[in-house]
C-alpha cells in the first residue's frame, strides 16, 4: 500500500526553484543516505519544476533538459534507485506548469507513460494555467487514472492548493497527498497560518490520502526560492517541525541538505517527532483549546485595566496515538512567554475517574510524573511544548 503513513522525503523546489541539476540531484541522494535522512524515514527525493525543454518533441514528448540533466531522467533515477531511495517528478495540472514549461493537460496518458519508462515513483501534480473552462476534479482523477495505467506504482501528491476543498474529495479520486493550502514562505506567518487553516480539515486524512500542508522550510534561515520577510529563528522552525508531525502530514524537507546547521538536521531527524507523525494509527490531532493571551500591561496609568490581551492565539491539541498512549501539544504564537493549561476534564478525564497521566517531554525526555485534574507549562513566545502521554491510575 503506498503511503500507508505520511510520506517523507526532499524536494528542490523551496531552496532551488530553476537552478537545479544533475549533478544537484546526485549529490543530495548522496546526503540523504550518508547523513541519516533516509534512515530516518525519508526515502523520495523529487525534483520540481523547471526540468524540462521549453516544447515538447516533435513526438509530443516531455524531454529533460539535456543542459542541467545530460544523462537523462533514466540514468538521474537509475542513481537515485541505487541508494536505496525512490525518484519524484513534477508536472502540472494546466497547459503549463508554473514556470511555464510544457504540462501535462491533454497529455496526461503519455506524460505518465514516460514518467513510468523513466522510473518514477512519486509525481507532485501542480495546479498552474489551468484552463478558466477546465474541470478541476476530472483533470485530477484523469491523471490519477494515468498513472494507474502506466504499468508503474507511482505515488500521486495532487497539488491544487485547496482549491475546491480537496480534502472532500481528493483521497476519493486517488491521490495519496493532496496539497490544501497556497504555496508557504519562509517565515513565521507563512507557516502558522497554514497550520491554522487546516484543523479543521486534517480528519479527511487517513491511510492512503493525507492532507498536505506544502514543503517544509525547516533550516533555510532565509536562503532560496521562497524567502519572503523575516527569516525563522531555531525555535520556530522547531514549531513547524512540530506542528507538521503533530499533524500528521506529509514531512518533505526544502532545505539545501549541503548546508543545513546541526541543529536542524537534529530536529529534521528526530525520532520522537517523526514517530508522532508516523503513528500506525494516523489519527489527526484535536483541538482542546484557543485563546487569546492575556498579560500584564506596564503601561497602564493608574485605574486603567492593568492587563492586555494579545491578537494571536495560543493553542492546546491533544493526538492519540497507538498502544493507548497520546500527544498533548501547547502551541504560543504570541512574541510574550506564557502558562498553557490543560484542564484534564477536556481530555475526557475528569478527577472522579482516578485516571492522571504521565507526561514525557518530547523535546528532551525528561518525565514529569503523574499529573492529575490539570497539566500547565510555561511557554516562549513563538515557540511550544509536545508531551507524549501515558494513563496512570492516581485511586490506589
Amino acid at each position: 500500500m503506498l503511503a500507508k503513513t505520511p510520506p517523507m522525503g526532499w524536494n528542490s523546489w523551496n531552496t532551488f526553484g530553476e537552478e537545479i541539476s544533475e549533478e544537484l540531484i546526485r549529490r543530495t541522494a548522496d546526503i540523504l543516505v550518508e547523513q541519516g535522512y533516509r534512515a530516518a524515514g525519508y526515502e523520495y527525493l523529487v525534483i520540481d519544476d523547471c526540468w524540462s525543454l521549453r516544447e515538447r518533441s516533435e513526438q509530443g514528448l516531455l524531454v529533460p533538459d539535456p543542459a542541467k540533466f545530460p544523462h537523462g531522467m533514466k540514468a538521474v533515477a537509475d542513481y537515485v534507485h541505487q541508494k536505496g531511495l525512490k525518484f519524484g517528478m513534477y508536472s502540472c495540472a494546466g497547459v503549463r506548469t508554473c514556470a511555464g514549461y510544457p504540462s501535462s493537460f491533454d497529455h496526461e496518458f503519455v506524460d505518465a507513460r514516460t514518467f513510468a519508462q523513466w522510473g518514477v515513483d512519486f509525481l507532485k501534480y501542480d495546479f498552474c494555467n489551468f484552463p478558466q473552462n477546465g474541470d478541476c476534479r476530472m483533470r485530477y482523477h484523469t491523471m490519477s487514472m494515468a498513472l494507474k495505467a502506466s504499468g508503474r506504482e507511482i505515488l500521486y501528491s495532487a497539488c491544487n492548493w485547496g482549491q475546491q476543498e480537496p480534502w472532500r474529495w481528493m483521497r476519493s479520486i486517488g491521490a495519496h497527498m493532496y496539497r490544501s493550502t497556497g504555496d508557504i514562505m519562509d517565515n513565521f506567518r507563512s507557516f502558522t497560518d497554514i497550520a491554522k487553516s487546516q484543523i479543521g480539515n486534517l480528519c479527511m486524512s487517513a491511510p492512503g490520502g493525507f492532507n498536505d500542508l506544502d514543503m517544509l522550510t525547516v533550516g533555510m534561515y532565509g536562503k532560496g526560492n521562497v524567502s519572503l520577510g523575516a527569516p525563522c529563528t531555531f525555535e520556530e522552525y522547531r514549531m513547524q517541525f512540530s506542528l507538521w508531525c503533530l499533524f500528521g502530514v506529509p514531512l518533505m524537507m526544502g532545505c539545501d541538505l549541503r548546508a543545513l546547521s546541526g541543529e536542524c538536521r537534529a530536529l529534521l531527524q528526530s525520532e520522537a517527532l517523526i514517530a508522532i507523525d508516523q503513528d500506525e494509527e494516523c489519527r489527526p490531532p484535536y483541538l482542546v483549546r484557543c485563546g487569546g493571551v492575556t498579560l500584564p500591561n506596564p503601561d497602564a496609568k493608574p485605574g486603567e485595566y492593568p492587563w492586555r490581551s494579545e491578537d494571536e492565539c495560543t493553542y492546546t491539541l491533544i493526538r492519540h496515538l497507538s498502544k493507548g498512549e497520546f500527544v498533548l501539544a501547547f502551541f504560543n504564537l504570541s512574541e510574550h512567554e506564557t502558562r498553557l493549561s490543560c484542564l484534564l476534564s477536556d481530555i475526557g478525564l475528569p478527577y472522579p475517574s482516578g485516571i492522571g497521566i504521565t507526561p514525557r517531554d518530547v523535546f528532551t525526555g525528561e518525565r514529569l510524573g503523574v499529573k492529575r485534574d490539570e497539566f500547565s507549562v510555561r511557554v516562549p513566545g513563538h515557540d511550544c511544548r509536545l508531551y507524549r502521554c501515558q494513563l496512570s491510575r492516581c485511586d490506589g
